[in-house]
């Protein structure tokens, strides 16, 4: 692999690594043109997780897409880079050529998707407060009783009546619905409503003759949804690196503070380029971002002062003198002058 560019990015280029951050690289390499024109062509070199490296051709196509990460590598603090080729530096010279307008999707858009998910009532990180308790069949249960609903064991606990001495039967053209027994003396053999590890009532044989009380419903599709969020959640919780969930001041709730943290980076470098046509890695506010990574502000102000970027980032750009696209045939004689340079 004819390595042109190597060097570490991430929270260490960001200034906003802690105790135990990795230590992650990226750059770029060269193929032969041998391998170009036959079946070697390999545009992305994974070497583990924390270290990858794309073809030239592919770094630059990423370029023209305003990739904010492969844009990042053309602005790196010195003291990150370690290895550059003088071929890597036709590159550097044009960088100012790819910063586009196309960088408010790729650098805005992502932080706004973001940043809506960190908002979603399902995101699994604000699950806690009424998913995490697992509920039990009868939680979907529901009486009718003079015209309402009332929940199944709100019902028995006003009637003193026992869930083992409770009848269904099914009710034809009612979904869901069956008619509702208690057997009094205890003798009739009813077998209860909650199946043990079931997802379903149970039914019992009524004799002819017994009178109904009312008419019970059993949210089947609640309950099955519930059941499938908690089994995920439970996975998720195993599998989620605990480290980046963070309690929020006065909020009672978690949040992925990473997650946040770089929302709030893309933001920043977005208006940066709008007005500033360039890409500050390093960020000046690093020990902010820390800040929002350790959970360390007012959720509600932190959103509303996102929400206010966003609008005044779209104003930036419509305003911008910023080229809509980087020019193709300059890529492409780009392209070329970096390989006949290695070559």
């Amino acid at each position: 692999m004819n390595i042109i560019f190597k060097t570490i990015v991430g929270s260490q280029a960001y200034g906003t690594n802690t105790v135990g951050s990795d230590t992650d690289h990226k750059g770029v390499y060269i193929q032969p043109v041998r391998e170009l024109v036959g079946f070697g062509y390999k545009e992305q070199i994974e070497v583990s997780k924390d270290e990858c490296y794309y073809e030239v051709r592919r770094f630059l196509q990423l370029l023209q897409s305003a990739n904010p990460t492969m844009l990042e590598l053309l602005f790196m603090p010195e003291d990150c880079i370690i290895e550059k080729h003088p071929a890597f530096d036709l590159i550097l010279q044009n960088r100012d050529k790819f910063l586009t307008k196309k960088c408010l999707h790729s650098f805005g858009g992502y932080a706004v998707a973001q940043i809506k998910k960190a908002k979603g009532l399902d995101k699994k990180m604000n699950w806690e407060k009424d998913k995490m308790v697992r509920k039990s069949l009868m939680d979907f249960c529901f009486i009718y009783q003079n015209g309402k609903t009332l929940p199944l064991e709100s019902f028995l606990s006003e009637n003193n009546l026992e869930e083992k001495h409770c009848g269904l039967v099914n009710l034809a053209h009612f979904k869901d619905c069956y008619a509702f027994y208690y057997d009094a003396s205890k003798q009739l053999g009813y077998r209860g409503i909650m199946a043990e590890n079931g997802d379903n009532v149970r039914l019992s044989s009524v004799p002819i003759g017994e009178k109904d009380l009312t008419i019970l419903y059993f949210n089947k599709e609640g309950y099955s949804s519930h059941c499938k969020d908690f089994v995920q959640y439970t996975d998720w919780l195993k599998n989620r690196n605990t480290q980046r969930y963070v309690d929020i001041e006065s909020h009672g709730q978690q949040i992925d503070g990473k997650n946040l943290l770089h929302c709030q980076r893309l933001l920043d470098m977005a208006l940066e380029i709008a007005e500033q046509k360039t890409i500050i890695v390093r960020r000046p506010n690093a020990q902010d971002l820390l800040k929002i990574r350790r959970g360390e502000i007012d959720l509600e102000r932190f959103m509303e002062k996102a929400e206010a970027d966003i609008l005044k980032l779209n104003s930036y750009f419509e305003k911008s003198d910023l080229p809509d696209d980087v020019d193709k045939d300059f890529v492409n004689e780009l392209l070329l002058g970096v390989r006949s340079k290695v070559a």
